[in-house]
């Protein structure tokens, strides 16, 4: 097993438990764990796969980013009560057989808490991403297991300024660190490139996504967008999650072109006019911060949203979206952004882009994890609100 270079703060391990697979889509534990192993061992624990074996984990290294990606493999005939068992005496195995001593615990879900029980952490992190108990399919204990986990976590993340003010109160060590962007990799975006092939025929002008398509997109409003501007061509990438494929709106203009890399959504994005982000408004979308804001704004892509709290504020706030939630202010607000010179959108941009980076929310998130490891006690500290603090204040 390939070993990351040591520092002074990586004196201890990672084990990560989340709700996504490493390898679904390229998104925030990703952007984080990845940095997070340049300097100590990560175990990156997923849900389990059930299948007809004994009750096994699968260990892999991803070479890309030294984090070492955990799938337990469990018999079907299970019930939750042995499932949750077999993985914690699964998970006990893992830290004997790589030597995790008091490693620190990081979860992305409370669901797995009660596999942990066997580890002794030195520090408990809980970086909440979204609000998982609005989601569809939620399991019914999810809010009870977040209380527990809230008790026992030392640090507490959010990932955007609403969640943040939604939960500021059950935590007195709860920081916001909303999504942050790879500049670089997205402003390649800015530039010619090859047009890749499945979108190489599609038309312009040309309306992008790139994401989850899930009960979180509004399909009523792409349908009415695709009707209306039958001239203009919807981009869809991304997998389809929790949502019948024969519910999406098929149209001659709407083009589901599937999961892509990471490293490939530049090449794609280059060939877009507009960048959408065309949530749907209810429970599941409330406190969403979609990385993709930024991400877009990095490719040099007008952004056009429905009023999505963390969207609008800072972006709408500083002109660098356009809001719009019924089809027909959207289809306006998509005609603006198409109408708009690429070089003014740029010039308000570029600017607060420059206060963004994943390297520097990383270095930041870890400074307060180094702190809970290092003192083994909770540290009050300055409830934080990330990179956005700056932005906060000119908006007011």
């Amino acid at each position: 097993m390939l070993t990351p270079p040591k520092n002074e703060s990586s004196s201890y391990d990672l084990v990560c438990f989340s709700h996504l697979r490493w390898h679904f889509v390229f998104q925030r534990p990703q952007h984080l764990l990845s940095r997070c192993a340049r300097s100590r061992r990560v175990f990156f624990v997923e849900e389990p796969f059930f299948d007809a074996g004994p009750a096994r984990l699968e260990v892999t290294q991803d070479p890309a980013t030294l984090v070492n990606v955990v799938v337990p493999h469990l018999p079907e005939a299970l019930d939750p009560s042995e499932r949750e068992a077999e993985q914690a005496r699964l998970v006990e195995e893992l830290a004997a057989t790589h030597a995790l001593e008091n490693p620190v615990v990081w979860f992305y879900t409370p669901m797995a808490l009660p596999l942990a029980t066997r580890l002794t952490p030195r520090a408990v992190i809980y970086d909440c991403m979204d609000e998982l108990s609005a989601f569809k399919g939620a399991p019914k204990e999810l809010l009870e297991r977040e209380a527990e986990l809230l008790k026992q976590a030392d640090v507490v993340y959010t990932g955007g300024q609403a969640l943040f003010e939604a939960k500021k109160h059950l935590h007195s060590n709860i920081h916001a660190f909303p999504s942050s962007v790879d500049r670089a990799h997205f402003a390649r975006a800015r530039q010619p490139r090859p047009d890749p092939q499945d979108q190489a025929s599609i038309p312009g002008p040309r309306l992008g996504f790139f994401g989850v398509i899930d009960e979180r997109m509004d399909l009523a409003l792409l349908e009415a967008v695709a009707r209306e501007r039958p001239e203009w061509h919807l981009v869809l990438l991304g997998p389809v999650c929790k949502v019948d494929p024969a519910d999406l709106p098929c149209r001659p203009n709407i083009h589901y072109l599937g999961s892509k890399a990471y490293a490939d959504l530049p090449n794609y994005v280059a060939g877009w006019d507009v960048a959408l982000l065309p949530f749907a408004k209810n429970e599941s979308t409330r406190f969403i911060s979609p990385t993709k804001t930024p991400e877009y704004l990095a490719a040099g892509k007008p952004v056009v949203s429905t009023s999505i709290r963390d969207v609008v504020r800072p972006y709408s706030f500083l002109n660098l979206a356009r809001i719009a939630d019924t089809p027909e202010a959207f289809i306006a607000a998509c005609e603006a952004a198409l109408d708009e010179p690429n070089e003014r959108l740029l010039a308000r941009a570029d600017p607060f882009l420059a206060k963004l980076s994943w390297d520097s929310t990383w270095q930041r998130m870890e400074e307060l994890m180094d702190r809970a490891a290092n003192r083994g006690r909770r540290d009050s500290g300055e409830q934080g609100y990330g990179e956005f603090v700056d932005a906060e204040r000119e908006v007011g």
